[in-house]
């Protein structure tokens, strides 16, 4: 969102075959622009931070379903004062990585404060398996308003338990993860007394063409030349798509796993999504620190939006289309990919298996099922001013009925329900601070100016997806730093 972050095995999962965008790999939770901070799974911290095991119900709004399941929790004392705050960071839609017990902003704040500091995984993510399959049927329990009740749940028997009930409880998320901090503390007040919701969309859209117009600026703000070959380049494509004879340059061109084959609206529509991701991943995580998630480091981020900009912008390499062709071959070549699988129907055989061992299940098949039954967040290319072409938002419902048979009509029902159960922008309540990027595509459903003096927003300019939550580096931007100080005043503030 993500989060939630971040590709440990790319090389197995993503032979790009449900890389909904580029380098994205479903089996990683990474899926449709919400890769999360806390998706990555990393052995190598597993011996410092040991997993704990939670009773939730399966479905807490039917008392006469007395289902259970374990939940995966962490936990992390070392920080803690006697009458100190209880910090609790909010698992998304990937595994819980143990990597944020150890570092973190989050962390650096709860040292300053005294605070314990809990990460619960959020449920049907990571080693969090309430029912036995990933079964449309099953899937019905996975909603974030059952992710609050999990939330709640925990934050109460833990307060009973420790001796934390009178405690300041503070939530952090970012991204999804981010919206449920600020519910959290919007539907259950008596519960969390303040809340960080970083990168957070709170607004449910089923279309969200804004993101690649983020996109575009965001890539004009380093070249504003950019955006205009992509989209030239992304034309081209398109247009080529349409030629059966074209099929074989394509298939070379791209390092197809496989002879192209356009036989519907669908596979060209994956396709031209699938390369336009290589743009949408590196533009919503540009210049961030997520590499101390995983021991050695995480694997792209050196590419950044001006490489992109700069391979773009080369005149030696050939025309745009070429060029477009070569951030593909980085892309690939960084991600240690053998070859691009842009087959349409591969993707709906993953995204369509049910098991828990399935190819789809590290993330993607819960993720786009919530898309699809609350939130929508479909990032088409209805909009002229962005910079890709060929993705509708009729390609991305489509897929909702494909996969657990909820018609186009049902996802917008559903999308405006989430904004009247829980409020839109309209946010009545107090003590959340939304930080956002302005990098970040995300920020466009989120919270970029004060609602109140208790409802501040914190818009950092040249920042990305989750920037603040990350470590603090030397050579993160002056706005960063100040931000991230910005946050610990408030707590402090809100915690006397």
């Amino acid at each position: 969102m993500a989060f939630e972050t971040h590709c440990s095995s790319l090389c197995k999962v993503l032979a790009l075959s449900f890389a909904l965008f580029g380098l994205v790999a479903v089996g990683e939770g990474r899926f449709k622009g919400f890769r999360k901070f806390d998706v990555v799974q990393d052995s190598s911290h597993g011996a410092m931070s040991k997993e704990l095991w939670f009773i939730q119900k399966l479905d807490h709004f039917n008392g006469a379903d007395s289902r259970v399941w374990k939940q995966r929790y962490f936990v992390n004392e070392d920080f803690y004062k006697p009458g100190g705050p209880v910090f609790l960071m909010i698992g998304g839609e990937g595994p819980a990585n143990p990597a944020w017990m150890k570092e973190g902003t989050w962390l650096t704040y709860a040292q300053k404060l005294g605070a314990l500091c809990f990460m619960l995984e959020h449920r049907f993510y990571g080693k969090s398996h309430p029912t036995t399959d990933l079964s449309t049927d099953n899937l019905r329990f996975l909603s974030s308003r059952q992710a609050l009740a999990d939330l709640a749940h925990f934050r109460t028997v833990m307060g009973e338990s420790r001796g934390l009930t009178n405690r300041k409880w503070v939530a952090f998320g970012g991204s999804y993860p981010g919206s449920l901090a600020t519910w959290f503390r919007l539907k259950y007040p008596h519960l969390v007394h303040a809340s960080v919701a970083t990168s957070a969309p709170v607004f449910a859209t089923v279309n969200f063409p804004e993101y690649l117009e983020v996109v575009w600026r965001s890539l004009a703000s380093e070249n504003t030349d950019c955006p205009v070959l992509v989209k030239k380049a992304s034309d081209t494509l398109a247009e080529r798509l349409k030629d059966p004879k074209t099929f074989e340059n394509i298939t070379k061109d791209f390092n197809l796993c496989s002879t192209l084959q356009i036989q519907s609206e669908m596979d060209s529509a994956y396709f031209l999504e699938s390369v336009a991701g290589n743009f949408m991943d590196v533009v919503q995580y540009n210049e961030d620190n997520r590499g101390f998630e995983v021991r050695g480091g995480v694997l792209g981020t050196n590419i950044t939006i001006k490489v992109l900009c700069d391979v773009m912008g080369d005149a030696s390499l050939g025309d745009p289309y070429t060029r477009y062709v070569a951030v593909a071959r980085l892309m690939m070549d960084t991600y240690s990919v053998k070859c691009l699988d842009v087959s349409f129907s591969n993707y709906v055989r993953d995204m369509t298996n049910m098991s828990w061992d399935g190819p789809a299940a590290g993330g993607g098949r819960q993720w786009v099922y919530q898309t699809c039954s609350e939130f929508g967040f479909y990032q088409s290319t209805d909009s002229p001013n962005q910079p890709f072409t060929g993705f509708p938002l009729d390609y991305q419902v489509k897929q909702c009925a494909s996969f657990y048979n909820i018609s186009a009509k049902e996802v917008a029902e559903a999308v405006a329900q989430t904004n009247e159960y829980y409020g839109g922008y309209d946010i009545q309540s107090s003590r959340i601070v939304f930080p956002n990027g302005s990098i970040d595509p995300w920020h466009a459903l989120g919270i970029t100016a004060d609602i109140a003096a208790e409802l501040p927003a914190v818009f950092i300019k040249g920042t990305a997806h989750c920037a603040n939550m990350y470590p603090a580096r030397s050579q993160d931007l002056p706005q960063l730093s100040e931000a991230r100080d910005h946050v610990f005043l408030l707590l402090q503030q809100w915690l006397k």
